[in-house]
């Protein structure tokens, strides 16, 4: 649930504006975003106890990013997982992510990928960033990330002026609303075929669902969601992990 692009401290993007970090948090924590959606403290508890192998830099990194005021922005341990696994499966060697925050899903993506691996990370932020860097190096893969603190459209829009369409074999986007549709055309232009994007947030605490809920981020999300399904240029799957996790693979 990390954001990039124009995000700061105390802010949360919404499309056309930011919405306060506190009414942010308050809405995280009323929906329960910070585990998988819709499951029950119990079932959940349950489901990481049978299912969650997660290397203790990754539960340091987890812990720690708790203790941040905006902590609901990072991605849940059972989804980076799976994220983990899907590059693993795929046997992924570049990929592409949109959306850094403290370093958790990047940290996963990376121990999956192989030694020569590499990941284009995009961000804006140099004080969260900072935290991912030091778990990058305590985990050894800082070589395998090469991080771009810029806007993220500039730098898909830089790697596509470079030549590198169809160079990548995964792409995840979990950054701010308004630019999904704008991040999802670029990052299907620079994957191959046969290359998978994943998209972070795609149920939105089921706001999406809500006709009286208008807010710009949710009919940014909705749009998004219809966008895709009509999209024939790739197969999709949405997933209920999280808060909701989209799956598109390029045909």
């Amino acid at each position: 649930m990390s954001g990039v692009g124009g995000e700061s401290e105390g802010e949360r993007y919404t499309g056309s504006g930011f919405l306060s970090l506190s009414l942010w948090v308050a809405l995280s924590k009323l929906l329960n975003t910070m585990k998988t959606l819709g499951l029950g403290d119990r079932l959940y508890d349950y489901l990481l106890s049978v299912s969650l192998r997660e290397p203790e830099v990754l539960q340091h990194l987890r812990q720690e990013t708790s203790q941040l005021p905006n902590a609901v922005m990072q991605v849940t341990p059972d989804e980076a997982q799976l994220l983990g696994f899907l590059v693993q499966l795929m046997q992924a060697r570049r990929t592409l992510e949109i959306g850094v925050f403290t370093g958790y899903s990047s940290l996963a993506v990376a121990l999956a990928l192989p030694e020569d691996g590499q990941m284009i990370a995009c961000d804006v932020s140099e004080e969260y960033t900072a935290i991912a860097r030091r778990y990058w190096q305590q985990a050894g893969v800082a070589h395998k990330i090469d991080l771009r603190l810029a806007p993220a459209l500039e730098t898909l829009d830089q790697l596509l002026s470079e030549g590198q369409a169809g160079c990548f074999d995964f792409a995840l986007i979990d950054a701010d609303k308004g630019n999904y549709l704008n991040y999802y055309e670029r990052c299907l232009q620079l994957i191959r075929p046969g290359g998978l994007i994943a998209v972070d947030n795609v149920l939105w605490s089921g706001r999406v669902a809500d006709p009286s809920v208008q807010d710009d981020a949710t009919t940014a999300i909705r749009r998004f969601n219809e966008t895709l399904y009509q999209d024939e240029r790739i197969s999709l799957s949405l997933l209920p992990i999280a808060d909701g996790l989209t799956l598109a693979l390029k045909r």
